[in-house]
């Protein structure tokens, strides 16, 4: 039985090593590519010619473009929405779990219903609103029908509702509103669980494309994924910059997945589904 495992064993490493290398193939592609000049990115050579790339790619993306500038935009806006975000969502599922009320099971059951409904369909009565409340080209215009999201709500409620009772009963017999028994007590409990959302909510927000795109007419409000789309000339698209702007884009999500890998794993293993 040793060697049938051990062959199990290694054929169990060789198809995790394949999987690996086919997904960061394309990481690899990008980075490679972004320090080649536009006339040799589709070359379709694995290893280039290291004499022919240069940062000279890099350099014209600021300089073509008020790229710092869309960086601090979607920056501001991805970490706006997941701050309000969190704060609401957290207050609606503590009301949503702790609290009784009429129609709380009907509320949470229209809120989830928003789940089935696809962007396409509220876009436009979306825009509408937004236009109505003279937001089009304001960034809050961005920020604010951002944030209302079902699944957060939906995800912190299930987690408040495993939260033990008892906590909850000893405070209120300390007098503590609950107000106080949200912010001193759920929140710093729930610490990972919003942190995996705040990720989720960060992400999103910082490689959303089409609803900033229909609020934000004004270039000076454009994001770093509109100033991408926009790196062409009259009849080429300049692939260089595309992909030397996008391996600057996709720092942050590295940066964020390296510092927070260790709270996203507890807040998935913390995240049960009860109702």
């Amino acid at each position: 039985m040793k060697p049938a495992t051990n062959f199990s064993q290694i054929g169990k490493y060789l198809l995790l090593t394949l999987l690996t290398a086919g997904f960061l193939f394309p990481v690899y592609v990008m980075v490679i590519s972004s320090f080649k000049p536009n006339v040799d990115i589709f070359d379709l050579k694995l290893i280039p010619d290291w004499g022919s790339l240069t940062l000279d790619n890099y350099v014209e993306v600021f300089r073509q473009e008020r790229f710092d500038r869309y960086i601090l935009n979607s920056l501001f806006i991805a970490v706006a929405v997941t701050l309000l975000a969190l704060l609401f969502h957290s207050m609606a599922a503590y009301a949503l779990a702790r609290l009784s009320f009429p129609g709380r099971q009907l509320l949470f059951g229209w809120i989830l219903s928003t789940l089935m409904i696809p962007f396409s369909v509220t876009m436009i009565p979306l825009f509408i609103i937004v236009k109505y409340m003279g937001l089009v080209n304001d960034i809050w215009g961005i920020i604010i029908p951002s944030i209302p999201n079902a699944f957060g709500i939906f995800l912190l409620r299930q987690f408040y509702l495993n939260m033990p009772k008892d906590l909850e009963e000893s405070a209120k017999i300390d007098g503590a509103t609950h107000l106080q028994i949200y912010w001193k007590i759920f929140i710093p409990l729930s610490v990972a669980i919003l942190v995996t959302l705040a990720v989720g909510f960060f992400l999103t927000n910082w490689n959303n494309y089409l609803w900033p795109l229909i609020v934000a007419q004004n270039r000076s409000l454009w994001t770093v994924q509109i100033a991408i789309a926009n790196f062409h000339k009259e009849r080429e698209t300049l692939w260089n910059l595309v992909l030397a702007a996008s391996c600057i884009t996709v720092l942050p999500t590295v940066i964020i997945f390296s510092f927070l890998q260790k709270y996203l794993v507890e807040g998935i293993k913390l995240t049960g589904i009860k109702s």
